[in-house]
């Protein structure tokens, strides 16, 4: 199979992708046509015990490293608004992030390898189920099948790159992404008797200013990070002192020490509030995905991979979205990289796409970067 066929073939599983997505945990009938289509043209599939999702290996030497290639397969609750002639057929779901084209991405990466002479080691390819609800990684990781690994590659679609371009950089890429809840317990009163209340209203009005400062008068100003109060709950008759309030959002950041740092102020400042106004707070934490920390050395090697296919190369700007790539990065050196699918109205928006063209460059690029990181290794372990 030329190049050409193998891209004319995976470009079809994308449209059917993309034609029928599936949510967070939801993917079987994207699972099964993944498998089908592996299992069809060899591809050896690992017993992975995961509902949706699924682990594959493109065996060369025995005794060689193991390079793993990640992409993620679920969807979003988004109706789609795009005039493409494979648009969603499925009402309120939509492949609105790319993971579509991730997945055929991989599939072309599966075929190409398979055919690559005296493969150096395995690789091994992980189809990611629920990476929108940042929960995919570790149960994959929780499979024990990428105990082996010698180094890992996490791949994403960019909607504001052109086509082609491989984006990435050293060190911090994605932020952590938390999420947290306050309950204020006061004592609720008839509005015109405010001094036999303890007033929630105003424990949550103090906590939600306050809790600004935590960043900007807590934290190093070169380390990016936010606090963010999504909603706020409390009462509802115009003449009632509630006895109960809540407040909650986001927290996300860079570096870990301010991670730390802010979910042990949030919770001292939520509990000092409640008791300045004769309250107590109830302060729940839940802690999500850490940020993405790309090795230096596989970022530089992914700019080398990309020169020799002469691909333009970019560093991202600045970003706190999250990302669970972060968790294999806490067991695994590698790094997270972007390709560039042509300029669109960013990710998760539902007028979202991708130039489908662009799996030339990615399954080029991702086949490449996956025998020379094998060679690489391979050489390294006789040094």
């Amino acid at each position: 199979m030329d190049f050409t066929q193998l891209i004319q073939l995976v470009k079809s599983e994308f449209y059917w992708l993309h034609q029928h997505p599936e949510l967070s945990g939801e993917e079987f009938a994207t699972t099964e046509r993944l498998r089908t289509f592996l299992t069809r043209h060899g591809v050896t599939i690992r017993e992975s015990g995961l509902p949706t999702g699924l682990i594959a290996d493109i065996r060369g030497q025995a005794d060689g490293p193991v390079v793993a290639l990640r992409c993620d397969i679920d969807a979003l609750p988004v109706t789609e608004q795009t005039d493409m002639p494979y648009r969603s057929l499925v009402a309120g779901k939509m492949h609105a992030c790319g993971h579509d084209f991730h997945a055929a991405t991989l599939l072309g990466i599966a075929l190409a390898l398979r055919d690559e002479p005296d493969l150096p080691g395995t690789v091994r390819l992980v189809f990611q189920p629920a990476e929108e609800n940042l929960g995919g990684a570790r149960s994959v990781l929780q499979t024990g099948l990428l105990a082996d690994v010698d180094v890992i590659f996490g791949f994403h679609c960019s909607a504001i790159y052109p086509r082609g371009t491989v984006i990435t950089r050293p060190g911090f890429m994605n932020g952590a992404v938390d999420t947290f809840r306050v309950v204020f317990h006061g004592t609720g009163a008839h509005a015109c008797r405010p001094h036999q209340s303890a007033d929630p209203v105003m424990m949550l009005a103090h906590f939600a200013c306050a809790a600004q400062t935590i960043v900007s008068r807590g934290l190093n100003p070169f380390h990016p990070a936010i606090v963010g109060i999504s909603y706020i709950h409390a009462g509802n008759a115009d003449n009632v002192i509630p006895s109960e309030g809540c407040a909650g959002g986001t927290i996300r950041s860079l570096h870990p020490e301010a991670r730390t740092f802010i979910h042990q102020r949030l919770q001292a400042l939520a509990e000092t509030t409640a008791a300045q106004f004769g309250g107590r707070a109830e302060f729940i934490l839940h802690k999500g995905v850490p940020a993405t920390n790309n090795d230096a050395v596989w970022v530089e090697f992914a700019r080398e991979i990309a020169a020799s296919l002469h691909l333009p190369f970019a560093e991202p700007p600045d970003s706190l979205s999250g990302e669970d790539f972060a968790c294999y990065q806490e067991h695994i050196p590698g790094a997270f990289i972007q390709i560039g699918t042509g300029l669109s109205p960013m990710n998760h928006c539902p007028d979202f796409r991708v130039d489908p063209e662009t799996l030339h460059e990615s399954v080029a690029f991702g086949t490449r970067l996956a025998v020379a990181a094998l060679r690489r290794l391979k050489e390294q372990s006789h040094d």
